[in-house]
């Protein structure tokens, strides 16, 4: 027989904790649910509750050189009383407000755990439930932080997480859904007691002093997010466990040290990165042939982790000591900059950005509605009209890896230039269009999103989309010492690796559209925003002057080879009598004149091809079907009946009135086939709309000919005559 053992689990009294928050109370509870994991919360603002969750392995992973901590985020569908859709009816695939969301929560985070803990952490965030007013986003980032916490696993935490909006020039603490679509800032701010570990942000186009405004409000703002914390540290956290740190040790550090720094001061006075890199390569196969053998007991972990600690030191070192970059660049100084619009025949548009050794080829395509990307989220469906994407070739780097879908560091870049777009983005009234751009990373070498900023604001601008102004990006590294600190512009990629900081900031001439910041320091300072926004201004002036020389604004109308679109209103009641049954006139619209045809609910209707003749004639048909005959307007009619009273003649798709035999010419007609014939096509006018909505047509007050003084005398000659039987139709 076998042994069956039951593990008891671990002994967590349930806990309650409030603060305030916004206009709402924030409740994170823990010892109640998921008591497995290492540490385990609710976080509930509203109606809305996120499970928060943090295991940690017991052992260190030995293969590895670098913190393997991840970050899942999901919602489900349940949350917001819906079943998911298609066939397998659960949820899939991440949505890409899932992947942000991870992102969002990892970005504060990471920095936050100790040097050399290579222990397997796993932080799960699970929305529970959702009231389709509070996000769950920043619940989740809060929560991950809380179950941190007060688990065993080593955190040098906790950290506050809040989003921060701007109606009417005032602050508004963690918005609403709501709130948001009348504020011109969607920020949210992560950090620690003491400093600012996070910022992600999109605005229209605010100043810098606003922004800082905002992110000082913001960490004003999470403190008691942070109290809260410790306090359920000191009331229901465990003791952090031992662990055993990966480090290197000091003899092995000098000996690289001493072999590699004459090869060093070299490779510090390459310029390109393929240069550096290939010389690299070779002092790692040299150092790793000298100091790898049976007697040193050192293993190609440890030797190429030294060499990258040494690096690390080195090129810090020559940027505070020698006051110069390893590529030889001033502090300040940005690299050559090239722009180029029109690049591709066939396209709508596109527009190609290169900043010394990063290059973004992007493309901009317009389409119609039907083009129009559905999500259907937990706070309901909305379309979306605007979409960047964003990828990231190996080719781009010079390696070589397999061609898969978009990562989460595509999803995010993505997502951080489609908003620094936005907010200059023309609105559906005065542009029709969906608009999709595409960034190919062609080269990379530091900021490859910020330079998708700039060359898909050149492929809109060559597209014809009439955005409001062009925007520009830069990113802005940080280099901190004993004695303060030193702000690097337009950093590359080694400076990136070794750097403390990547602030991302791209705006208009009037103002910021977007900022992004990431660390790998615990926190940074008012003082070091502050001078990294205005840096961020500078640069970004000067890059949006390089641009605006090859294209200063939009161009005055769409390519030949994008769709032309008409847009007007209908009716909504006729709306059915344009689709007809089972689609059956649409469709007969769409066959016969090659356009594409989409009606809204509300009775906008866009009509959209590449001929505009076509268009003219679809849109003439819909008009017709829908369009109620006035009073005084004049139609081309077409006879369909005779009767010996007058003739019917249609005025518009289905709609017919009655050419009284007085009304044929003028004169006497005794008989009306004398004047008109089935088939015939003349000019009628409307002379009147009964209560039972019959028309009465006039062909001889069509006739350009006709006066007032004859309109006049028809009038007296209708008063006297004597009233009619009601006509049978």
């Amino acid at each position: 027989m076998g042994l069956f053992t039951t593990q008891k689990s671990k002994d967590k009294m349930a806990k309650k904790f409030e603060t305030k928050l916004g206009e709402n109370t924030l409740i994170i509870e823990t010892g109640k649910m998921a008591k497995q994991a290492d540490g385990a919360v609710t976080v509930t603002l509203g109606g809305t509750v996120v499970l928060s969750t943090a295991v940690c392995s017991k052992q260190a992973r030995d293969d590895i050189d670098f913190f393997p901590l991840t970050c899942e985020y999901q919602e489900k569908t349940y949350a917001a009383g819906k079943i998911p859709g298609g066939f397998f009816k659960r949820e899939g695939r991440p949505s890409e407000k899932e992947i942000l969301t991870a992102r969002l929560t990892d970005r504060p985070i990471r920095p936050l755990f100790p040097k050399g803990f290579i222990n397997e952490v796993q932080l799960v965030s699970l929305v529970l439930s959702s009231d389709g007013e509070n996000d769950s986003d920043v619940l989740a980032m809060i929560g991950a932080s809380a179950a941190l916490t007060i688990s065993d696993i080593p955190f040098n935490g906790p950290i506050g997480a809040v989003r921060v909006g701007r109606v009417d020039g005032k602050f508004i603490l963690n918005p609403t859904f709501q709130q948001l679509t009348t504020s011109d800032l969607d920020l949210v701010v992560a950090g620690t007691r003491s400093a600012v570990t996070m910022i992600e942000s999109g605005s229209n186009e605010l100043s810098e002093d606003v922004i800082l405004e905002a992110i000082k409000f913001g960490h004003k703002e999470m403190q008691p997010l942070i109290d809260m914390q410790e306090k359920m540290a000191k009331e229901c956290g465990q003791k952090k466990r031992d662990v055993e740190l990966y480090t290197i040790s000091d003899e092995l550090l000098n000996k690289v040290r001493s072999l590699s720094e004459a090869k060093l001061a070299e490779i510090n006075k390459l310029n390109t990165k393929e240069q550096r890199e290939e010389g690299m390569s070779a002092l790692a196969a040299e150092l790793k042939g000298k100091l790898i053998t049976e007697e040193s007991g050192y293993s190609e972990k440890d030797v190429k982790n030294a060499l990258n600690e040494v690096e690390e030191e080195d090129v810090r070192r020559f940027i505070i000591e020698k006051k110069k970059r390893v590529d030889g660049r001033k502090f300040d100084e940005i690299r050559q900059i090239t722009c180029e619009v029109g690049v591709l025949p066939r396209t709508h548009g596109s527009g190609l950005f290169t900043r010394g050794q990063t290059q973004s080829l992007s493309i901009a395509t317009l389409g119609t509605s039907a083009d129009e990307q559905r999500i259907d989220a937990l706070e309901g469906e909305t379309q979306k009209s605007f979409m960047l994407h964003y990828n990231f070739p190996s080719f781009s780097v010079g390696e070589t890896r397999p061609m898969r879908g978009p990562g989460r560091r595509e999803i995010g870049h993505g997502a951080l230039a489609e908003r620094a777009l936005k907010a200059v983005m023309p609105n559906k009234d005065n542009f029709p269009y969906t608009v999709r751009v595409v960034s190919e990373i062609l080269e990379s070498n530091g900021s490859s999103s910020m330079a998708t900023v700039c060359a898909s604001s050149l492929a809109l601008m060559d597209a014809g989309v009439p955005i409001a102004k062009p925007v520009s990006g830069i990113a802005i590294g940080l280099i901190k010492h004993d004695k303060g600190f030193i702000i690097l512009t337009d950093i590359g990629g080694v400076e990136d690796h070794y750097g403390d900081m990547d602030f991302k900031v791209a705006g208009t001439k009037e103002g910021i559209t977007a900022v992004q910041m990431d660390l790998k320091v615990e926190g940074i300072s008012e003082e070091v925003i502050r001078e990294a926004l205005a840096v961020g201004n500078k640069a970004r002036l000067f890059i949006l002057d390089k641009m605006t020389q090859v294209i200063s604004g939009p161009k005055s109308s769409v390519s030949s080879y994008a769709p032309q679109i008409v847009t007007f209103k209908i009716n909504q009641s006729k709306i059915g009598e344009v689709i007809g049954p089972g689609g059956k006139n649409i469709k007969k619209i769409i066959q016969d004149y090659g356009v594409t045809v989409d009606i809204s609910d509300d009775g906008t209707v866009q009509v959209a091809s590449h001929d505009q003749t076509a268009i003219e004639q679809a849109v003439n048909v819909i008009k017709g079907i829908t369009e109620e005959p006035e009073i005084g307007k004049i139609y081309k009619g077409k006879v369909k009946r005779i009767m010996n009273f007058g003739a019917f003649c249609e005025i518009m798709p289905g709609k017919e009135g009655l050419v009284h035999v007085s009304e044929l010419a003028n004169k006497f007609v005794k008989n009306v086939e004398d004047v008109v014939k089935i088939g015939d096509e003349i000019m009628v006018k409307c002379t009147e709309i009964d209560e039972q909505g019959r028309v009465n047509l006039s062909k001889r007050q069509a006739d350009p000919d006709w006066t007032p003084e004859m309109a006049e005398k028809a009038e007296k000659e209708k008063k006297e005559r004597p009233p009619r039987r009601p006509r049978r139709e």
